[in-house]
């Protein structure tokens, strides 16, 4: 063979072995554009069943008291109640119900009639079911409002069991009594409530809502029970998240009342949340007039300049980061703002006399709006 066919057949084998590879990379890049494909599809669907799963789990409306006659027959199955409790919507999923209880490995249901409401959480209702909680005549109830402190619940409750609100109030302070619901509660009331600087052990556990009782003297204890059920079901739901924020329930309730207390009705809480986040990111004091005036122990129109002197740990115009403990009771639309505050630079905040809050990102800008809108 020549030299020239032998070169020939040279550049013929190069060829082949080029072609090939460049159709081992094109293969290649296929294989890893279907696996990615693939990769991102499943993660969607993972991520979009855990968010529908999650979703499924929360109350149907937390702020709908209405309270719906519900019977459930003898003989009803897990699957059979669960589709009963969503045509009546009490719970937003039947099939992620029943494999709530069947992971839980709940049992027990009762047959009966039962008043429930869209706002009870799939703990509640579970306990109902099992505890045989039916449908009674409601004696009389009790509202809890948002941004409500100890001791005007105390009053709250007194009213509506004609005792003295001081001796309630007491009673809610009393080491022996807060000791014996710590032991009911190991996890939502934990040592955290008798920390030296903590003024109520109880300030914000007594979650807002209203609640039915079935007689006519209920003890402070089994008033304050329902309540503490309330909010344990209701932190529960937040268990996850609390965990990626490493927050315990006594910080999360502290966060959220700091919001309740600072927001309007035409606020974004999330907004608020996250001028508090900002602020503790660079060392910078919260400086929220509420805590001035928990600090004080008495409400006023308007916290004046002397008053930012107060030498108190819930004052946050002095002392940096939380208070020691909750100021009041917060919502569930302030709990979630706590874990999931709004991305913002925002620094300061501002609240007009119309309820608005104006947001800056620089003390210059904020004293300028001052300026406009506060006379």
């Amino acid at each position: 063979m020549s030299t020239n066919d032998k070169n020939a057949k040279k550049d013929m084998i190069r060829e082949k072995m080029l072609e090939r590879q460049g159709e081992a990379k094109i293969a290649r890049r296929i294989v890893f554009i279907i696996s990615l494909i693939l990769f991102i599809g499943v993660g969607a669907t993972l991520g979009g069943g855990y968010y529908y799963i999650k979703t499924a789990l929360e109350p149907v409306d937390p702020s709908n008291q209405t309270e719906k006659s519900i019977e459930i027959p003898i003989g009803s199955s897990v699957t059979g109640i669960a589709q009963i409790l969503e045509d009546h919507g009490i719970i937003k999923d039947a099939r992620v119900f029943k494999y709530y209880v069947k992971f839980k490995n709940e049992s027990g249901f009762m047959a009966g009639e039962y008043a429930m409401t869209p706002s009870m959480t799939i703990p509640d209702i579970i306990d109902s079911l099992k505890t045989g909680k039916i449908l009674e005549e409601v004696v009389f109830k009790i509202t809890i409002p948002e941004g409500k402190q100890l001791k005007q619940i105390a009053e709250i409750i007194a009213k509506h069991t004609e005792q003295n609100p001081e001796d309630v109030f007491n009673t809610l302070n009393d080491q022996a009594f807060v000791e014996s619901l710590m032991s009911k509660y190991p996890d939502l009331l934990t040592e955290e409530i008798l920390a030296e600087n903590v003024k109520y052990p109880l300030e914000g556990y007594l979650f807002p809502a209203t609640y039915p009782f079935y007689k006519e003297d209920p003890t402070i204890e089994e008033i304050v029970t329902v309540m503490l059920d309330k909010t344990k079901a209701v932190v529960d739901l937040y268990a996850g998240q609390m965990t990626e924020r490493d927050y315990t329930p006594h910080k999360l309730l502290t966060m959220a009342s700091l919001i309740e207390e600072e927001a309007t009705e035409q606020v974004d809480r999330d907004q608020i949340a996250s001028v508090f986040y900002n602020r503790m990111d660079i060392g910078m004091p919260l400086q929220t007039d509420p805590t001035v005036l928990y600090a004080q122990g008495e409400h006023k129109d308007r916290v004046l300049y002397k008053d930012l002197e107060i030498d108190d740990p819930y004052n946050t115009y002095k002392y940096p980061g939380l208070t020691p403990g909750p100021i009041a009771n917060a919502g569930t639309v302030s709990i979630e703002a706590a874990l999931h505050p709004a991305e913002t630079d925002f620094l300061y905040f501002l609240a007009t006399a119309s309820g608005e809050v104006l947001y800056s990102k620089t003390l210059a800008e904020h004293n300028q709006k001052k300026a406009e809108h506060i006379q």
